[in-house]
């Protein structure tokens, strides 16, 4: 299948290597580095009991952490390794400028830490859908018979992964964010996949322009496929884009009729255009949309792009198929709750951007959208226009629902809109049961918020996790 990359060895041995941030992946970093002889020094702004804790367990294995001090480079520092989340401007990261010193993220740290025979990389980015379509491509490539693991963005730090050596997999399906692409400047992928871009995490990357540079940012220097979405004309961009290697392809996939070096859907079936020996005249049946779960258009759209990266890796056609059959989707993405007095009940937490949540009301035909939470900068009117024919009724919550509530009067002003003026965690039972009041049988009541949870929740697993709960008290009280 797949042939090997060659990486250049680094000698770890006595660098001084900062850490950015105690986190999950910043934790990884500092074992592994440490362990291959670094001198490594973590810095984080938190000074909490948990924050204490973790320090301590570091400190054992001869790492030095710094707390409530996350601003000042640490003198001698020959390397700062950072956490995905923190921001390019920060203080550490311009004395680290000043000072003429490299900083990377825990991506580029796992890319160098590779052997020569190395598993190779099949990656996946975009706005919305990485982690489903990472997970349906490893499902893939498990059908397959090969070894493999859903890792970066998802799970098991990278590093931990990388660490197991070169014999240990076959393949990686490597979901990366747009931070971690930021931070990742050596990695040279098998092939890649930009799934959609829309406004997101602006706050962080300063404009759309820089955001979809470090996305475009995972095609660089791939050696089979670059695959795109058709319907975003953004996506094909980035590929143009790209320096690839020679006899690298543009892979396009698409919910219509496919093209040549394309995948698509013909008459409920998925087919392949792009990996067959007569791609202008043949086609390759792959599986059937009823294979998906959920068969919303998007996740058809997460089904193709996963199918085309591992027909790059030349997976057979049946595998493809039955890894779509085994997958099951995360909680909190089109979930099915419930059907209460005809309603049915879908919980997409998940969708925390506009992207998302347009992808998941165009999935239903009457809804009662609930909606609300921190919108990032974000705007709804686009939302909302292409939305509204849809909408039975709206209820909204959270710190910037204003937002969505005068984008519905611009452009949807005869739908029903309850506003519960509210951003406490109870607020879910109460636009559950409102909800319910203005739906009708044949309705679908659809938590997709288009925002960020982090108003009123911990995260979008609690805010699904309640908006669940409300569901089976709603259902409870009319049985």
């Amino acid at each position: 299948m797949g042939s090997q990359e060659v990486t250049t060895p680094v000698d770890w041995q006595g660098m001084n290597i900062t850490v950015a941030g105690l986190g999950v992946s910043g934790v990884s970093a500092a074992r592994a580095l440490a362990g291959l002889g670094a001198s490594v020094t973590v810095v984080d702004g938190g000074s909490s009991d948990a924050h204490r804790e973790r320090a301590a367990a570091l400190e054992e294995h001869g790492i030095t952490v710094r707390l409530a001090d996350a601003e000042t480079l640490p003198e001698g520092t020959d390397l700062v390794v950072t956490s995905p989340g923190w921001k390019p401007g920060g203080p550490l990261f311009l004395a680290a400028a000043e000072a003429g010193v490299d900083v990377v993220g825990d991506v580029e740290i796992a890319w160098r830490l590779r052997g020569p025979d190395a598993a190779p990389w099949l990656a996946v980015t975009g706005t919305n859908g990485k982690t489903t379509t990472t997970q349906m491509l490893a499902s893939i490539l498990v059908a397959a018979g090969l070894r493999t693991a859903a890792v970066g963005n998802i799970g098991t730090p990278i590093i931990d992964i990388v660490q197991e050596g070169d014999t240990a997999y076959d393949v990686l399906a490597v979901e990366l964010s747009s931070y971690q692409l930021h931070w990742a400047p050596s990695l040279r992928a098998h092939s890649a996949a930009v799934l959609n871009l829309a406004p997101d995490h602006l706050d962080w990357h300063g404009s759309m322009e820089a955001y979809a540079a470090d996305k475009g940012r995972i095609y660089e220097g791939n050696r089979i496929a670059c695959v795109y979405n058709a319907a975003d004309k953004a996506t094909e961009d980035l590929v143009r884009a790209a320096d690839v290697e020679e006899g690298c392809r543009a892979v396009g996939f698409t919910l219509g009729t496919p093209g040549p070096s394309q995948l698509g859907v013909v008459e409920g079936i998925l087919v392949d255009r792009a990996f067959v020996e007569h791609r202008h005249k043949q086609a390759q049946e792959l599986a059937e949309v009823a294979d998906v779960d959920p068969p919303a258009p998007h996740n058809i759209a997460n089904a193709l792009a996963a199918a085309a990266l591992a027909r790059a890796f030349g997976v057979p056609a049946a595998a493809v198929r039955d890894g779509l059959r085994a997958f099951r989707p995360d909680a909190h993405r089109i979930q099915h709750v419930a059907d209460v007095d005809g309603v049915t009940y879908i919980d997409d937490s998940k969708a925390t951007n506009t992207h998302a949540a347009e992808a998941s009301l165009a999935a239903y035909g009457s809804i009662v959208w609930i909606a609300g939470g921190l919108a990032k900068g974000a705007t709804f009117d686009e939302l909302v226009a292409r939305s509204a024919e849809r909408l039975r009724g709206v209820v909204l919550f959270g710190a910037d629902r204003a937002l969505i509530r005068e984008a519905l009067a611009r452009h949807a002003p005869e739908v029903p809109v309850v506003d519960l003026d509210r951003t406490d965690t109870g607020a879910m039972s109460a636009a559950v049961r409102e909800a319910a009041r203005l739906a009708r049988a044949g309705d679908t009541v659809l938590m997709a918020p288009a925002c960020a949870s982090m108003d009123m929740f911990t995260n979008y697993n609690q805010r699904g996790d309640m908006f669940a709960e409300a569901v089976r008290e709603l259902g409870a009280a009319s049985a």
